[in-house]
């Protein structure tokens, strides 16, 4: 078949949206897909074969998206591939194996399948099996393709849109990780509708985060649709689920695409990621990622109110979607100034010894809080006693099921 020819847009660096999803250019020359294909395991859609492009593939899930969509995708690669190119494995997920050796196992278990440098492997399912897999194909054979079928929220308007992989190691979230991009990335918004509740809101966080720092329509409409991707409360037409998804996927790309690889470590899309990691590891991850993101969102929204930088109709709304969503705005054990100031210190550290701190202006726009000096102590402390006392009100300080 003849190579099309590009048009001269697509060969400019940028985002680009089509029917069936997003094409990414960076100004590195990078340069990835992220799709919204329906009925992406039925065997006649050509989606996923066209991914792996008749290679030997090493497909990875966990148990709960196993017992799902396990067989189906056993079912796919039967009828797509030639016998004995593919397997299938099952590994564990969590936050706790999500570690090196769990991105060594895939690894062995690849070289003992005969994966060759030519091949691929499968990640079936939400954000840890696609950051464990994405690092392990990373780094076996110095590098191979790897494919991404993303089952969950988070996996289809977060990990699914970008090209970091990676594991938790020294105590730290994300210690050891790559920029390894997907050879494709594959998200059927049918898989919402297994979505445990309490996944559908750790995906809401990570849009309420792309409303808050570019996007007030996005924002309102959540407002309007708390429930969205959930058979509760007030329904969600289809349409506004579709803007939602589509929405969120292009903010992302949009807001990554300049600085792929986090050359420049001030990042808009680190909204609720600062004091997030400690939220989490000290917590010893009762909390899932996508709770302790709204905790954080809601902390920074009051310490930007103390710093004069909202005002408080916005802090307002900012916090009362969260807790309208479901989603806890504090944790008591970990939102001590104590945590939270190690917090801000272990976030300098790591952006090169400047906070980088986002916090809201107002709904849908967003500015950084650059010097560690800029959040004294007494500014932290008043802002988690302003939470607390807001979280009280709301009556969204607990992790919901």
């Amino acid at each position: 078949m003849p190579s099309r020819v590009l048009a001269d847009d697509e060969r400019l660096p940028g985002v680009r949206e089509d029917a069936d999803g997003f094409s990414l250019l960076a100004p590195d020359g990078t340069g990835y897909r992220a799709e919204l294909i329906s009925g992406v395991l039925s065997p006649e859609n050509p989606a996923l074969a066209r991914a792996i492009g008749g290679r030997r593939v090493v497909a990875f899930t966990g148990p709960t998206v196993g017992g799902l969509y396990g067989e189906a995708l056993r079912r796919y690669l039967e009828a797509n591939l030639a016998p004995g190119t593919w397997t299938l494995h099952t590994v564990p997920t969590g936050e706790r194996n999500k570690t090196l050796a769990a991105a060594e196992r895939v690894c062995a278990l690849a070289k003992a399948d005969g994966l060759d440098r030519h091949g691929v492997m499968l990640a079936l399912g939400g954000g840890i099996v696609a950051d464990v897999v994405g690092f392990a194909a990373s780094m076996y054979a110095r590098g191979i393709r790897h494919v991404r079928i993303n089952t969950t929220l988070v996996g289809q308007v977060d990990v699914g849109v970008g090209v970091k992989t990676g594991v938790n190691a020294l105590h730290t979230k994300n210690m050891f990780g790559a920029y390894h991009p997907s050879h494709a990335s594959l998200s059927d918004p049918a898989f919402l509708a297994t979505l445990p509740v309490r996944e559908v809101r750790c995906g809401l966080a990570e849009i309420v985060k792309m409303a808050v720092i570019l996007d007030e329509e996005l924002f309102t409409t959540l407002e309007r649709y708390p429930d969205a991707f959930r058979a509760t409360g007030v329904p969600t037409p289809p349409e506004v689920e579709t803007y939602v998804l589509r929405t969120s996927m292009r903010l992302m790309m949009e807001e990554l695409c300049p600085n792929l690889r986090e050359k420049d470590l001030a990042r808009l899309v680190d909204f609720g990621h600062t004091f997030s990691p400690v939220i989490e590891t000290a917590g010893d991850h009762r909390l899932e990622h996508g709770e302790a993101v709204a905790v954080d969102m809601a902390l920074s929204a009051c310490l930007a109110l103390r710093l004069g930088l909202v005002d408080e109709e916005s802090c307002d709304r900012i916090i009362g979607l969260l807790a309208r969503i479901g989603l806890p705005v504090i944790d008591p054990d970990t939102c001590t100034p104590e945590l939270m100031d190690r917090a801000l210190r272990e976030s300098w550290e790591r952006r090169g010894r400047r906070l980088h701190l986002v916090v809201p202006t107002a709904v849908g726009k967003a500015v950084f809080v650059d010097e560690l000096s800029d959040v004294p102590g007494p500014v932290l402390r008043d802002a988690l006693d302003d939470l607390a006392r807001r979280a009280a009100r709301s009556g969204a300080g607990e992790v919901r099921g």
